[in-house]
């Protein structure tokens, strides 16, 4: 699990980094500008980023699910070469999965190039497309189908197997601490993919945009910041560490 948790770190904090600082930056013009390359790398990266995210918490729910229905045998079948395979699966698929809308998106726009949003999003870029897009529409719906339902739906399936062998267990405490372990990739999912299948996933309109930047500022940059407070915060050794500096300063 902490070796997960180690590339769940490290994916945020480059997904924050791939658009906080220069948006950060951006905020100190009256009329900020960005390069078509830059506009483009930008993009992919997020893209790339957040995909990953999608597919590696689906890993770590089948992580959970071993954990708990064989925890005699976690060690075995989760051993480290099966955990570095699977990381290596997750990144993989989705760099090719992040790079197939730059292929799709055609590179002509309309009108002066404003983007309606805080970075260079793949939604806002398209709403700029004037030509026709079925292809990329549709490529675009199949790869968020990929991202977004098909992780989620295999999630909900480890948990329901969780739910039923955590049944099993005779134990009214074990069975309380197994689905404590449990807690905070549940609460991780819950905040990141609530927010990526609303933004992604409902029907586009302009009248959303607005809502769609807030959103996606939400997933981007809030996310990634509770990550670490939502695990460490479920850690017994943080909430003794917690309990002790709490008890001297009442002391």
């Amino acid at each position: 699990m902490y070796f997960f948790l180690s590339n769940l770190s490290f994916l945020d904090i480059c997904y924050s980094s791939s658009w906080e600082p220069y948006v950060s930056a951006q905020c100190f013009k009256d009329f900020p500008t960005i390069s078509y390359t830059s506009c483009y790398a930008q993009m992919t990266i997020a893209l790339f980023l957040g995909m990953t995210e999608c597919l590696l918490l689906a890993v770590m729910a089948y992580d959970r699910f071993v954990a708990i229905s064989s925890p005699l045998h976690y060690t075995i079948i989760m051993n480290n070469q099966v955990c570095i395979q699977l990381a290596m699966m997750t990144w993989a698929s989705a760099f090719f999965l992040a790079i197939i809308p730059i292929i799709a998106i055609s590179a002509r726009f309309c009108g002066h190039n404003i983007i309606n949003h805080f970075t260079c999003e793949v939604q806002a870029l398209l709403k700029l497309v004037c030509s026709d897009t079925p292809v990329s529409l549709i490529l675009g719906l199949v790869i968020s189908v990929f991202t977004l339902p098909l992780p989620f739906t295999f999630i909900l399936i480890s948990y329901f197997r969780i739910v039923v062998a955590v049944l099993r267990i005779r134990s009214a405490q074990a069975r309380l601490k197994a689905f404590s372990s449990c807690g905070s990739h549940l609460t991780v999912v819950a905040i990141f993919y609530g927010t990526a299948i609303y933004m992604y996933l409902k029907p586009q309109s302009k009248m959303s945009q607005d809502q769609d930047k807030v959103i996606s500022a939400f997933y981007g940059g809030v996310t990634p910041m509770l990550n670490p407070l939502i695990y460490t915060l479920r850690n017994k050794d943080v909430k003794n560490a917690l309990r002790k500096i709490i008890g001297k300063k009442q002391s």
